[in-house]
């Protein structure tokens, strides 16, 4: 009798949250590799941009990313997965429609 292989699953959203952007990006990597190493898939989200550098040139890593549009103060998503790093953000723009000044 043979075991099967079992292929682990593995979702994160805001992976290590609360740890700061450096100690987090290196936890992460730790972590990840781990995973990928045990031939584990997943999906990781985030809004720390330092953990979009954790990618390889071995392709089993890629950034991705849905893109908003904001419209008479509304947000608005096509829910379209697009390849690569965000390359604009909102959150300013956000603030500043809650009255922020910035």
């Amino acid at each position: 009798m043979t075991e099967e292989a079992t292929t682990l699953l593995f979702l994160f959203d805001e992976l290590l949250e609360g740890t700061n952007s450096k100690d987090r990006r290196i936890g992460a990597e730790g972590l990840l590799k781990a995973l990928l190493n045990q031939r584990a898939i997943g999906v990781v989200t985030t809004h720390d941009l330092a953990l979009t550098e954790i990618t390889g040139a071995n392709g089993f890593v890629r950034n991705m990313h849905f893109e908003d549009q904001l419209k008479d103060g509304k947000m608005y998503f096509d829910y379209q997965l697009r390849e690569g790093v965000i390359a604009k953000s909102n959150a300013l723009e956000l603030m500043r429609l809650m009255g922020f000044e910035i």
